[in-house]
């Protein structure tokens, strides 16, 4: 290989790394059908969750919720939909 197949075997690996890293969350409440935005959930020993909204900076918990995994795209959408950033 090459210097420059190398450099460039690298670049890619760190921009594929930067982007495939975070993960985001939809996490709806199913009674109340409020849907919240957050990229770190915390599961309860009751059966719970917990997390930090992403557009509030609230920490909620929820008995009861539906958690989807979300890309980037609609996250950013979300959370801006709801006043945050």
């Amino acid at each position: 290989m090459t210097m420059r197949t190398v450099v460039r075997a690298v670049l890619l690996g760190a921009l594929v790394a930067a982007t495939g890293c975070a993960t985001h969350y939809r996490v709806t409440d199913p009674g109340s059908g409020k849907a919240y935005y957050t990229d770190d959930i915390s599961n309860l020993k009751g059966g719970g969750v917990r997390f930090q909204d992403a557009a509030t900076g609230a920490n909620v918990v929820l008995q009861s919720s539906v958690v989807r995994e979300i890309d980037s795209a609609e996250y950013d959408k979300g959370v801006a939909a709801k006043g945050g950033r």
